[in-house]
């Protein structure tokens, strides 16, 4: 699977998020939550949502799956006013990603093994100190063999 190169602009972010690991993941949670109240929302960019994580700069380098992260529920907006009560405005700062085309489950984490063991170490990138994100569109259905979705990673090169 060979991703496609993307520079992306800052973007602006609405949404709400908590500290999670992958021992103790709140996803589901998260995104119940956040789901019953996403036509609060204004400015919209679409109706795409995103799936947001950041991680601390050295979380792959000493990983350990009881390691805490930031995950976000959250949608792109045009401006940043209007924020409903108890949400969070988020600024993706610009730089170079790198996007897979990914159809499987949500919860298949060979993608991710993939990406990180594989396309990563034999590509002219190396993990970029910005937030992972996954685009969750129209074709988005979660943990359906037939779900489809963008994975973005950020990238440097070396």
């Amino acid at each position: 699977m060979t991703p496609r190169i993307e520079e992306i602009k800052e973007k602006k972010l609405i949404g709400v998020s908590c500290h999670m690991s992958i021992s103790n993941n709140k996803t589901g949670k998260l995104w119940k939550g956040f789901r019953q109240r996403v036509s609060e929302i204004s400015h919209m960019v679409s109706s795409d949502s995103i799936s947001l994580q950041y991680y601390p700069e050295d979380y792959f380098t000493y990983f350990d799956p009881r390691r805490n992260f930031v995950k976000w529920a959250a949608v792109e907006v045009s401006k940043e006013t209007d924020i409903p009560k108890g949400m969070q405005c988020l600024k993706v700062p610009a730089g170079r990603y790198a996007v897979f085309e990914y159809k499987g489950p949500s919860n298949d984490s060979g993608i991710f093994q993939y990406i990180y063991n594989e396309w990563l170490p034999q590509s002219l990138y190396r993990l970029g100190h910005r937030p992972h994100f996954e685009v969750l569109g129209e074709k988005y259905k979660n943990n359906d063999p037939n779900s489809e979705e963008e994975i973005w990673i950020p990238i440097d090169l070396f």
